[in-house]
């Protein structure tokens, strides 16, 4: 027997695909563009893959009913940390290493005030945000680094590699971290826990699971993405600036995410919903620039759409109750 079919359910669960199948047909459409060359998909793909990096993590954290401002600063302080390391000791390895190091203390910080001290994410993240930013920059005396020495090329060439001669590296490390990410979310049980504390802490708590123990983890692996994104950028730039680095990175990805379909009251989310509202993130940079949209416009045409895409969710959720 034939369900009937609902379209405002199919609209909940798929919105970042339609989203994006949508704007990509209204792209094609467009007049006087390149919007489907390969070399400007490629780029698309390419210029969104670190904020697709940062925007996995975001997922997790949003999903326990949480978020974190602070993934900009993270990303250039880790960065920073990561080319000094490089410089100082001559090892690729021990310069990733640390960086990626870094970015899990730092959620571990962020996850035990959230956690422990029950201050909320959104005041503890803004704080951070600021301290990360403020003592990079105090470090850096609001400047730089340059990636140097002898394995400067190895290290250049971890992001501006192209597998075959066609394929940036950068977007093949999104998509891998992506399918892991999925794959925990759904098939380990750490992963199912982040979703029974987003949709109700209480109940979580009373079924056992440790709550505190999961949204640490949570800060911890989100910290670990945003490292690793800090890593392709460092890498692909060869460097890394105290005060510029990560700008606004936080604002895409968390565009990214709510695009994706997840909730911002937590307990609803999908990795692949992500991957899609990154593109979709995508797609419209690429629209604004083709259409020759003034650069100043761009942030605020960005937070209409966070706005917008709340206000769909809401209306979803509100008439399937």
């Amino acid at each position: 027997m034939n369900k009937k079919f609902n379209m405002k359910k199919f609209l909940s669960e798929n919105s970042a695909v339609v989203a994006f199948v949508l704007l990509f047909v209204i792209a094609v459409c467009l007049k006087n563009t390149t919007f489907l060359n390969i070399r400007n998909l490629t780029n698309i793909l390419l210029n969104n893959s670190i904020i697709g990096i940062v925007a996995l993590g975001m997922t997790l954290i949003i999903i326990t009913g949480g978020i974190d401002l602070s993934v900009g600063s993270q990303l250039a302080a880790t960065g920073l940390f990561t080319i000094t390391v490089f410089n100082q000791t001559g090892s690729i390895f021990l310069g990733i290493a640390a960086g990626i190091a870094m970015g899990m203390v730092m959620g571990l910080a962020t996850g035990a005030l959230v956690a422990k001290c029950s201050i909320p994410a959104f005041i503890v993240t803004l704080g951070t945000m600021s301290i990360y930013r403020s003592v990079a920059q105090y470090f850096f005396k609001g400047g730089g680094i340059l990636a140097q020495g002898d394995k400067v090329d190895a290290f250049v060439a971890i992001s501006n590699t192209r597998l075959f001669g066609a394929i940036p590296l950068p977007i093949l490390y999104w998509l891998i971290l992506a399918v892991i990410i999925g794959v925990f979310s759904n098939r380990v049980a750490t992963g199912r826990r982040i979703y029974a504390i987003g949709s109700n802490e209480k109940a979580a708590k009373l079924s056992g699971i440790n709550v505190d123990r999961v949204k640490i983890a949570t800060y911890m692996i989100s910290g670990a993405l945003v490292a690793a994104a800090s890593v392709v950028e460092a890498s692909r730039l060869g460097s890394m600036n105290s005060a510029s680095s990560g700008t606004s990175y936080e604002m895409d990805a968390i565009a990214a995410v709510v695009i994706g379909g997840t909730s911002m009251s937590g307990g609803k989310g999908k990795i692949i919903g992500t991957v899609f509202g990154t593109l979709t993130l995508g797609i419209i940079d690429n629209m604004m620039n083709m259409l020759g949209v003034p650069t100043f416009l761009v942030s605020a045409i960005k937070g209409a759409i966070i706005i917008i895409a709340v206000l769909f969710q809401r209306l979803l959720d509100t008439e399937k109750k």
